[in-house]
């Protein structure tokens, strides 16, 4: 018999599971169970996007396309950051088309990590970046975000963390799972930190055309003297409603993208050729759609701070992404009490905080990527909890 513990690796197999997924996987077997937890979009994708990937099938292209990504999406990326971000790239040579934002944000550690280089991580922070961390080799220094700070990263907090190991600075903003985001003055203090040192920057944007209160994305590479050490990520499952088609890119400077470029040549091949070509239409023809999925999430992001508010939980207003992360410390749970029993008395699924981070201990994460009859039962439903369970 073998035995598995000696013959897994120690760095993998000490990976703690998603702590989003469990309670999304509980959820899926309860019925009359609502769920907050998952951050996918509810809107089913443009039917002009669909459409390309529909022709895409008809005239037969199920072959692989370049590793990069067709030269055609490649451009049409390359003018979507001009155009949205006065971000300049060369799209035959700084621009890879990836399986999701997610293998974006794995080449990228890989690419640049040596056994026991630091990467600075804001928490609480989306649940990949210390494990594609750990798998790269490297080790994950959490920088604590607080409330108080509208859960931004402040000069400050970063300065403490730096090390003569850090090699890595991950930016989440729009962040998952508060929702804050950083307006350029922020942007311009942590560049400030930056430049004079060989920090590189993961700049993770997945969220930028979410954002609201007339609040505009500002991306890192654009602040002055940051393009260099800075690759963007971004993507088109939560902007365009794609999250099933896996399509993301990663934007960096030529020598880094062509390292990142042999990583995923080498683990990927390509990305899906029918993705990459409704991709295009995407980028060509779907700002208008994009624009009226952002209002409606406006509106269910109301209704949901203002209900939590009402309740009596201190609930911080994202200005960005599709969370809320209200504050449930008065209620004496921690966040993973508080999640399992308003699943089990209320039937409704939030996602702790803790999931993101030790940081995000005292909070959960709501989604508002699900219709506004949902969200307002589930507030319901939820009210009803709190008033039961107050101390």
């Amino acid at each position: 018999m073998i035995n598995y513990e000696n013959v897994i690796s120690k760095v993998a197999g000490n990976i703690p599971p998603s702590g989003i997924r469990k309670f999304f996987d509980i959820v899926s077997e309860m019925k009359d169970a609502i769920s907050l937890g998952v951050g996918e979009p509810d809107f089913v994708t443009p039917w002009p996007i669909r459409e390309a990937g529909i022709q895409a099938l008809e005239r037969g292209k199920t072959h692989y396309t370049s590793n990069a990504g067709t030269i055609e999406l490649r451009r049409e990326i390359a003018g979507f950051l001009k155009r949205k971000y006065a971000l300049t790239y060369d799209p035959n040579s700084e621009i890879i088309v990836t399986v999701g934002g997610s293998e974006a944000i794995d080449v990228t550690l890989r690419a640049l990590l040596e056994p026991g280089d630091e990467v600075l991580i804001p928490e609480p922070s989306f649940v990949c970046y210390k494990p594609c961390t750990a798998l790269a080799g490297g080790i994950p220094v959490p920088i604590v975000t607080e409330e108080k700070d509208n859960f931004r990263l402040t000069k400050e907090k970063l300065l403490e963390k730096i090390t003569p190991k850090t090699k890595v600075l991950i930016l989440p903003f729009p962040n998952n799972p508060t929702g804050a985001i950083m307006e350029k003055e922020d942007l311009e203090e942590i560049a400030s930190v930056l430049r004079d040192t060989n920090i590189i920057v993961l700049s993770d944007e997945i969220y930028s055309e979410l954002t609201y209160n007339g609040k505009k994305h500002v991306s890192f590479a654009s602040i002055d003297g940051m393009w260099e050490r800075t690759v963007t990520i971004n993507g088109f499952s939560k902007a365009f409603a794609m999250t099933g088609w896996r399509l993301g890119f990663a934007a960096a400077p030529r020598p880094l993208a062509q390292v990142m470029y042999k990583i995923h040549q080498y683990a990927i091949m390509c990305a899906p050729t029918v993705s990459q070509a409704a991709a295009v239409e995407a980028l060509r023809n779907c700002d208008d759609d994009v624009e009226n999925m952002c209002r409606e999430y406006n509106h269910r992001r109301r209704i949901l701070v203002d209900g939590f508010r009402k309740m009596g939980l201190s609930c911080f207003e994202p200005e960005g992404a599709f969370y809320v992360f209200p504050n449930i410390s008065s209620l004496g749970y921690s966040s993973e009490e508080f999640a399992q029993k308003l699943l089990e008395e209320e039937k409704v699924a939030v996602v702790p905080g803790n999931a993101f981070g030790q940081s995000g201990e005292g909070f959960v994460r709501c989604s508002y990527a699900y219709s506004i009859e949902n969200i307002k039962e589930a507030l319901r439903r939820i009210a009803s909890f709190v008033e039961r369970h107050k101390k």
